[in-house]
């Protein structure tokens, strides 16, 4: 592992990437196109199993989402790590984060801010993303965040 590498930044960060969470419908965890790899929406799991369910500003606070929201970018890194190599990744281009919001709860950005900041940390200024954060009724398995993400890899 050379430094200054994603790989070094998570180990310094005392971070470990967990196992990639097997597809829960007819698709792939990362498809890689040219210069970019798309990761497949990826929901709080652990041991495949969805570790907290609810709506955000319901059953589940902001701080718990937000955390859980770290969570799923983490995911979506071990995903990434697995179809091309986590030191690939040259830059993180986009970031969408779907929360499962209660009637009126407005604060998706402040949760989808979890998987933004992990990426910052990982990455650094190649951290630093376009975004879209987006509340929906109801997510898979019931769970409170599901993030995707767009990446820009060496080729």
């Amino acid at each position: 592992m050379r430094r200054g590498t994603p790989s070094a930044r998570l180990s310094e960060l005392g971070l470990k990437l967990p196992p990639v969470s097997p597809a829960k419908g007819s698709y792939v965890p990362a498809v890689a196109a040219g210069d970019f790899l798309f990761v497949s929406g990826q929901i709080p799991m652990t041991g495949g199993e969805v570790v907290v369910t609810g709506r955000v500003g319901d059953q589940v606070s902001v701080e718990v989402a937000a955390g859980l929201s770290r969570q799923c970018a983490l995911a979506a890194l071990a995903a990434a790590d697995a179809a091309v190599g986590l030191d690939r990744i040259l830059r993180v281009v986009k970031v969408v984060g779907y929360v499962s919001s209660a009637p009126g709860f407005t604060s998706q950005a402040d949760v989808v801010n979890g998987a933004s900041d992990l990426l910052c940390e990982v990455f650094g200024a190649a951290g630093r993303h376009a975004r879209t954060s987006i509340g929906v009724a109801v997510l898979p398995l019931n769970a409170p965040v599901e993030i995707e993400l767009t990446l820009h890899i060496d080729t």
